[in-house]
């Protein structure tokens, strides 16, 4: 099958979780993306948990490993003249250029969108700096739980009576940001393939991360009203939460939205309710009791069971899986949503592949994620033209690390 983006080039100097999502996303579709490392200054996901078999590693961290899926890694140090040159020649024969610094990081390093543009006018200068290449807080320096904090994401996540909890993972990193930048990605390559001409994109991920909150947002500009937490309990509908089952840390979510869901749930769970509870309005004022009925009479289930149980009877219900569940997934199985992929290092490991399928072209991982500096001296020779010798004498000078 074919891959939709072969053929497109991509140099990519980001790093950590945005930008190294977003690259993975293009090179899955078969983009050659070129991640440009340094021994000097590693990726920090590269010194990430969770190691291979515990045992610590440049090249055994499974966070690594699932963001950079199908890429190629190049070790050069662009502080050194003949490593920035080598940056730019690189550049001069792609179609994209990738990073997700702070602005003004890049033309430091003397690979700024203007510098860029020079060498090839056709180029897609893609940036994800947290605020955006202007504005007065352009150079402050960002990451997944500082952008869900000014966003006001962190301030709805949590419980009611308690401080803030965030999502856990730095949900920016994972969804709104990675997947706006792809799309804009895209979108400036379209326009590059009809016109010959290049654009700069400059995504402020705190702007990406807006889109997650907008309900609320609207909430307080059209009613004056700011949302708070609410743990797992959606407003307005009873019950309406997270629910204990049989076993050790198994649990339920259960969301009844209307009285023949409530009913349907009554019969499943034997739950003697009292007439006040017929309606959504009696069973919200007597959430607490409510959800403490449900709680006391799902531990007598498995929670897949009564999952399917309840799903059946019509009641939204989904059973809370940890990971040895999401891998063993039929559903998941029979999309082939894991791949298998043989590490250089950590031998065969399983890696996402994408949440969509084409009809006619590949979506999932080609290549496991690279060892760092694995493929230098295949791009040396294979992409600059660089013979043995010289690449033997830069790799001496430590021009390739």
């Amino acid at each position: 099958m074919r891959s939709l983006l072969a053929g497109v080039r991509v140099v990519d100097f980001s790093w950590i979780g945005a930008g190294s999502y977003t690259t993975k996303i293009l090179a899955d579709l078969g983009a050659d993306v070129i991640k440009i490392e340094s021994s000097q200054r590693l990726d920090t996901l590269r010194v990430t948990k969770p190691f291979k078999d515990g045992k610590p590693g440049v090249n055994r961290s499974g966070y690594f490993a699932d963001r950079n899926a199908s890429k190629r890694s190049m070790t050069v140090n662009v502080k050194d003249p003949r490593g920035l040159d080598l940056a730019k020649r690189l550049i001069a024969g792609a179609d994209l250029v990738t990073n997700n610094f702070t602005p003004g990081v890049m033309d430091k390093l003397g690979l700024g969108y203007g510098i860029v543009r020079d060498l090839s006018p056709r180029i897609v200068f893609a940036s994800m700096s947290m605020q955006g290449a202007g504005g007065p807080d352009k150079d402050d320096l960002g990451y997944g739980l500082t952008i869900a904090a000014l966003t006001g994401l962190q301030h709805m996540t949590g419980l009611p009576d308690r401080q803030p909890a965030g999502t856990g993972t730095n949900y920016p990193d994972h969804i709104p940001n990675p997947g706006h930048a792809a799309f804009a990605i895209l979108a400036a390559l379209r326009h590059q393939r009809r016109t010959g001409e290049g654009q700069f994109i400059d995504l402020a991920q705190m702007e990406s991360t807006l889109a997650m909150v907008a309900p609320s947002l609207m909430n307080y500009m059209v009613n004056g009203a700011i949302d708070g937490r609410h743990g797992n309990a959606r407003p307005g509908h009873a019950p309406s939460g997270v629910y204990p089952c049989a076993g050790d840390d198994r649990w339920i979510a259960i969301e009844v939205c209307n009285d023949a869901q409530w009913n349907a749930l009554t019969r499943v769970l034997a739950l003697a309710a009292p007439p006040a509870w017929a309606t959504a309005a009696g069973r919200l004022a007597q959430r607490g009791e409510v959800d403490a009925e449900v709680a006391r009479l799902t531990p007598a289930h498995d929670m897949m069971a009564l999952m399917h149980a309840l799903q059946d009877a019509g009641v939204p219900a989904g059973a809370v899986q940890d990971a040895r569940d999401v891998m063993r997934d039929a559903q998941l199985a029979e999309r082939g949503h894991w791949v298998t992929l043989d590490h250089p290092e950590m031998g065969a490991s399983t890696y996402n592949s994408a949440p969509y399928r084409f009809s006619n072209a590949r979506s999932a991982p080609t290549l496991p994620a690279p060892l760092l500096g694995q493929h230098t001296v295949e791009i040396c020779r294979e992409v600059l033209g660089l013979d043995t010798a010289e690449i033997e004498r830069l790799g001496a000078d430590g021009v390739l690390s």
